[in-house]
C-alpha cells in the first residue's frame, strides 16, 4: 500500500494464488515437484524450469452475480463434459457436491482455461469455454487478454520496424 512515508507491505501470501497459477502452470514442461524441491534445496540453478515455448494460456474466472458482495449458493453447474471435450481445463474454487451434482458454494466459482498455440486462439478457445459452463447468474469479464494482444501487436510492428496502416 502506498502510504505518506512510502510503500508499505500488508501481508505476504506463500501458496498459489488462482487464478495466476491456473493460467500458468499448464505451460511448464518441467516437473513441478522437482523446482519446488530444488527451491528448497536452494539448487534452483541446478534446475532451470523449462516451458513450453510453443503454447500460450488464457484463464477466465466464473463468478456469481452479485460476487464480491452477496450472491446465491447451491445452483447447479453443468457444462463440465462439453468442456472436457473441447480440452479446456476447467479449475473449481466456490463449488461443492450436492446430491452427486456440482453446484455453487462461493462467489469465485471456477476458472475456464484454455492451451492453445498463440495467445488469440488460446483466448477464443477461453471464451467459448464460459460460455459452455452455465449456471444461473454466472458473470465473467469479456475484456480478458485483449490489451496483452494488443501490445503484443504494437511491440511487433516497432521490433519489425512496421507502421500500422
Amino acid at each position: 500500500m502506498l502510504t505518506k512515508d512510502g510503500p508499505k507491505v500488508l501481508e505476504f501470501n506463500c501458496r498459489f494464488g488462482d487464478p495466476e497459477c491456473q493460467v500458468i502452470l499448464p505451460l511448464l514442461k518441467s516437473d513441478l515437484y522437482e523446482v519446488m524441491q530444488a527451491t528448497i534445496d536452494k539448487k534452483l540453478s541446478n534446475c532451470i524450469p523449462v516451458w513450453f515455448e510453443d503454447r500460450a494460456a488464457v484463464t477466465v474466472v466464473m463468478a456469481s452475480e452479485g460476487y464480491p458482495g452477496n450472491y446465491a449458493k447451491g445452483l447447479e453447474i453443468t457444462g463440465f463434459s462439453q468442456a472436457k471435450e473441447q480440452g479446456l481445463e476447467v479449475f473449481h474454487a466456490g463449488t461443492t457436491l450436492k446430491d452427486g451434482k456440482v453446484v455453487t458454494s462461493g462467489g469465485r466459482v471456477l476458472t475456464v482455461t484454455a492451451i492453445k498455440k498463440d495467445l488469440t486462439s488460446a483466448l477464443e478457445h477461453a471464451n467459448k469455454g464460459v460460455e459452455i459452463i452455465r449456471f444461473k447468474g454466472a458473470i465473467y469479464r469479456k475484456d480478458i487478454g485483449y490489451r496483452a494482444i494488443a501490445f503484443l501487436k504494437q511491440s511487433r510492428y516497432l521490433f519489425e520496424g512496421k507502421t500500422e496502416n
